[in-house]
């Protein structure tokens, strides 16, 4: 499904268009989008895969999620902490580079998705390494299935 965009489209809030939007509307986006590898300064850590960055050529900061990973959320007490705060210990005020697979760059919610490098190493690979994150294709491995929701007429109509 292709989105739509209008002239009050919040290009600060979703900056990076996805693949298919890219073409059709990356003309009138106000700022270059990201299709190649980047250096950047992280100015916060969210939480375990999404960080915000800043560079010098986008006059603000926008978000990036971890590809690859997938972290406990925060609202899951500890360990989405623990993610979290080993993240901050990492890569907070620090400058990376981001690497961008130009076939999977933007996420669901419109956040650029690309790989942190901490010199040299796989930030996404250190945080399963040691245990704060899984591989994104193992996500929800494990919880239990929501019946009312899986069951629901509703979806149907």
């Amino acid at each position: 499904m292709m989105a739509v965009f209008s002239d009050d489209h919040d290009y600060k809030k979703y900056p990076e268009l996805s693949n298919g939007d890219l073409s059709t509307f990356g003309f009138v986006s106000p700022h270059p989008q990201i299709e190649n590898d980047f250096d950047a300064f992280v100015v916060r850590v969210h939480d375990g895969d999404t960080v915000t960055l800043r560079v010098d050529w986008r006059d603000f900061d926008f978000p990036l999620r971890l590809a690859s990973i997938d972290a406990p959320e925060l609202n899951t007490g500890t360990p989405g902490e623990e993610a979290r705060d080993f993240l901050k210990s990492l890569i907070e005020n620090e400058i990376v580079q981001i690497k961008i697979n130009r076939q999977n760059r933007v996420d669901k919610y419109g956040r650029l998705l690309g790989n942190v490098m901490l010199l040299g190493q796989d930030v996404g690979v250190l945080m399963m390494s040691f245990g704060y994150a899984l591989p994104f294709s193992r996500r929800r491995e494990g919880e239990m299935i929501d019946l009312n929701k899986t069951l629901s007429v509703k979806q149907w109509f």
